[in-house]
């Protein structure tokens, strides 16, 4: 029995609206981190759902690269918070402005 691609689609946009919510209303970087990583996430599931509907397998390699990227970002992302961190004893993005020179 398969999923019909809506449900994926629908899973998706609610995926990605919870990280798009989560960017503009969050002040501390991890959860910032991790919208951006549900954001992600939701796009590689509607990809790969399309690739997978289509019969193709090209999406499902476009995904493996956007994993690849995203999990490159989240080790610098969360090498510049702990700097940060370090220095401030916060991670509210607020505070980041003492940065500027």
């Amino acid at each position: 029995m398969k999923v019909p691609i809506e449900h994926y689609i629908l899973l998706s946009t609610v995926l990605f609206c919870i990280g798009v919510m989560g960017v503009l209303l969050r002040r501390n970087a991890i959860i910032l981190l991790m919208c951006v990583e549900i954001m992600l996430n939701a796009v590689n599931l509607l990809m790969a759902s399309f690739s997978t509907y289509h019969g193709d397998a090209a999406g499902q390699i476009f995904v493996f690269f956007i994993m690849v990227v995203a999990a490159a970002e989240v080790a610098v992302g969360l090498a510049l918070i702990v700097m940060i961190y370090r220095n401030f004893k916060t991670t509210d993005i607020n505070l980041f402005n003492k940065l500027k020179w």
